[in-house]
């Protein structure tokens, strides 16, 4: 019988035995953080959460052990297998539930499922070596970029106020030749000074314009002592930006030692690469002997310093959750995904691609991941945000109704003159109040009671 023909009886053998009821599974896994860890006796971490919800959406019992060797799986100088692949291919294990890296030589020897998680490579290394002082506009980011627009409108709002407030109060006239020296220009030079804590005298006298400048004021501290907050805050903050971005970043220099797992998929990946960026960095990890031969290896000489170890990226970013002193490069490259690895033909892998699916769509994976993936770190000297102008709108609800109230009292003021004018000249206080906002905003002289009867004397 052909090898294709055993393949067919023994897939259809294993199938009627599933067929036949709950079956209970042999499965192998690695133990690694977060994905399986050891509690007391037993096991606990995200494959053996996975692995629970899959057996019950298939409705099977398992028995799980550790790896014998430790390892992964890859093929010796004699062809062979070892580490849970090989164990899965010997029959030792039905499937292997691990942070296993689905590869086209894996697939020659074993079938396996849909991608449980994607992942990528990137690499580590500590923040100091990653820092980056070249942001020369740093102190225009510590307000967002909506909050410099409202501030803009409210300066200008607020200048154009007082400009009117003083053109319509009377008591802004009361100058020697009936002067006004609030012009369009030193109401905008005046708002300025008021914002920068700095005089800039004259100030106004009427009552209205009094209250728009006392809002504006207090809307200028709280503004300043955010902003003063803010930059305390970047100060004395570490820069976490990165200098060393990408993977070419790295390949550049010789002043920071990097390297990843001996013999893993990511040692081979660069190895087999044809970009010559990527075989470069194989290059000098081989020449310079820099891998490691675990991760927990890996991590611990990054946490040392001077040393950017290359990873998954998954498993990366738990490393920077539970110490805060590293950090990860953005750039992420060799998208691939963990998957659940069974025997040849084995038709255990249709059910755990769809159990997997359905875990995916039913937001199951993600839960999963925050929970295992939690990060300790707390940022105390954290780098702050852009401040926004939610954080602020009750000054800006202050200012605007303190721009109200000032027009509100200016027109009130000009009213009570225009009735006294009105009074006295036996005229409509109506047209007396269009006559001198007229002056007014004409810049011409603005008739007093007084001037009025010299007049007609």
């Amino acid at each position: 019988m052909t090898p294709l023909g055993l393949i067919l009886v023994s897939s259809a053998l294993l199938a009627g035995v599933w067929a036949a009821g709950p079956q209970t599974l042999r499965v192998t896994t690695i133990k690694e953080e977060p994905y399986a860890m050891s509690k007391g006796s037993e096991l606990e971490g995200f494959c053996i959460d996975l692995l629970s919800a899959v057996s019950k959406k298939l409705d099977f019992k398992y028995d799980i052990h550790l790896v014998k060797d430790g390892r992964y799986g890859i093929t010796d100088d004699s062809g062979n297998w070892n580490g849970m692949i090989g164990e899965v291919v010997r029959g030792e294990a039905d499937i292997a539930v691990a942070p296993l890296t689905l590869t086209a030589k894996r697939e020659t020897a074993v079938d396996m499922s849909k991608p449980f998680m994607q992942t990528g490579l990137s690499f580590i290394l500590m923040k100091d070596l990653a820092s980056d002082d070249s942001q020369f506009l740093s102190l225009l980011n510590l307000f967002s970029t909506e909050m410099w627009m409202g501030l803009l409108v409210a300066y200008l709002l607020t200048s154009a106020c007082i400009f009117l407030v003083s053109r319509i109060s009377p008591c802004e006239w009361e100058q020697p030749e009936n002067e006004n020296v609030f012009t369009l220009s030193h109401s905008f030079w005046y708002t300025v000074g008021a914002l920068t804590l700095q005089g800039a005298g004259p100030h106004p006298k009427a009552l209205s314009g009094r209250v728009i400048t006392a809002i504006w004021w207090l809307f200028s501290l709280v503004l300043l002592a955010c902003y003063f907050a803010n930059l305390s805050l970047w100060l004395h903050s570490d820069n976490q930006q990165l200098s060393i971005k990408s993977f070419e970043d790295l390949a550049n220099q010789n002043l920071i030692e990097y390297g990843t797992i001996k013999d893993s998929s990511s040692f081979a990946f660069f190895k087999n690469s044809n970009n010559p960026t990527y075989h470069r960095i194989y290059e000098h990890i081989k020449d310079a002997q820099s891998y490691s031969l675990t991760a927990t290896e890996g991590i611990h000489r990054a946490l040392k310093g001077n040393y950017a170890f290359i990873g998954e990226s998954v498993s990366l970013d738990l490393a920077v959750a539970r110490y805060c002193n590293l950090t990860r490069a953005p750039e992420i490259i060799g998208m691939r995904g963990y998957s659940i690895a069974a025997p040849l033909g084995s038709p255990l892998v249709k059910n755990l691609s769809v159990a997997i699916l359905q875990l995916s769509e039913s937001g199951e994976l993600d839960y999963l991941r925050s929970k295992w993936w939690a990060s300790s770190c707390v940022a105390k000297n954290g780098k702050s945000a852009p401040l926004k102008p939610a954080s602020l709108k009750g000054i800006f609800l202050l200012l605007a109704l303190g721009l109200g109230l000032g027009l509100f009292l200016a027109l009130m003021e000009l009213a009570a003159k225009s009735r006294k004018i009105a009074n006295t000249q036996q005229k409509s206080c109506c047209s007396v109040m269009s006559a001198e906002l007229s002056q007014r905003f004409r810049g011409g002289e603005v008739t007093s009671p007084q001037s009025s009867e010299k007049s007609k004397a």
